[in-house]
Formats: C-alpha cells, sequence, structure tokens
C-alpha cells in the first residue's frame, strides 16, 4: 500500500494582507447551517416499466428469426421517415457517431450488447450509429443468426427511425447503419 504524501502546510498569511482583504469585503454576516440535512427521498423503481422491458423480450426470444441470405443487404423504416432519408443511409451520408462490433458474441450477448449501446448512443445525442453483426459465414447450417438478430431487434425499438446496410467501405451486408430518435 503506497503512503500519500500530505502537502506542505499553506504559508502564513501576512496580517498587512489579512487586513486590506478584511477592508475589501466589508461587513459579514454569519449564516448558520441546520444540524443536520433532511436526506432526498429514494425515486422509486419503474417497477412497470421492468415489467414491460421483461415482457417485450420475452416475446422477442419467442418470435422466431427471420432467414437471411449472408450477401442480402438490410433496409428499414418508420412510415413517417422519407424514402430520401433511407437513400442517404444506405449510401453512408449520414456522420457515424459511434460502432458496436458484435463479431464473437453469442444471440444472448448480442442481444444486450446491443441494447445497451443503443441507450449509451441516444444518451450521447449520437444520430447514426454504425452496428457491425457479420455476415454469418462461420454460423451453423450458414445462417447469418446476428444478422437476423439486429434486423428483428431495430425494428421493434421506438427510438430506431431507421436502418440500412452501408456501403462496402463500412461494413455491406454485414453491418447496418442505424439512424436514431433525436433525443
Amino acid at each position: 500500500m503506497a503512503h500519500r504524501r500530505r502537502p506542505p502546510p499553506p504559508p502564513p498569511v501576512d496580517p498587512d494582507d489579512a487586513a486590506l482583504f478584511r477592508e475589501a469585503i466589508g461587513e459579514v454576516r454569519r449564516i448558520e447551517a441546520p444540524a443536520t440535512q433532511p436526506r432526498p427521498r429514494p425515486a422509486p423503481r419503474p417497477v412497470k416499466r421492468t415489467e414491460d422491458e421483461y415482457e417485450a423480450l420475452r416475446a422477442l426470444r419467442e418470435t422466431p428469426l427471420a432467414s437471411f441470405d449472408a450477401a442480402e443487404a438490410l433496409a428499414w423504416r418508420r412510415d413517417d421517415v422519407p424514402a430520401a432519408t433511407l437513400k442517404r443511409l444506405r449510401r453512408g451520408e449520414f456522420a457515424v457517431q459511434g460502432e458496436l462490433d458484435l463479431h464473437r458474441a453469442d444471440a444472448v450477448q448480442a442481444e444486450r450488447l446491443l441494447r445497451e449501446f443503443l441507450h449509451a448512443a441516444r444518451g450521447h445525442r449520437a444520430r447514426c450509429v454504425l452496428v457491425i453483426h457479420g455476415k454469418g459465414l462461420r454460423s451453423e447450417d450458414g445462417v447469418p443468426v446476428l444478422k437476423a438478430l439486429v434486423d428483428r431487434l431495430l425494428q421493434r425499438r421506438d427510438d430506431v427511425l431507421a436502418y440500412a446496410s452501408p456501403p462496402p467501405a463500412l461494413g455491406g451486408t454485414g453491418a447496418v447503419l442505424v439512424l436514431l430518435r433525436p433525443k
């Protein structure tokens, strides 16, 4: 265990400097602080919201995954998002403000990581993020499990406006650019 050095004591105050300071600030009135500060009540746990999230996750896990071809491009947008915005997203015209790589994650880990990543991205006011899911070339039966999982999860989130497979330089069909709703 390392010992910390104590800082040196402050130098003595010159009496003339102390008098000058007191003269400059004028008359001072002492304010007595209450003996104890009341502690704020803790916020109640959002029980209903937590129950809703668990129910949504249970339903999500029970829904069968759509089957995808590894080379198939993903694209989806909400009805209120213009088609031109989706085209711009496909071309990679939005600045990527965060990136998540799901390679080597199983489906359960990927689901948790994606949820946490999107929550953090919105907290940082990110508008466009890149999620790398891979093409599933090493998956059992050659089925891109993570690609299907990402597709399904993103469509069900209220904070996702649109997503699309980006140009090859950003990952092509092994990734998606996600446009997030402003916070």
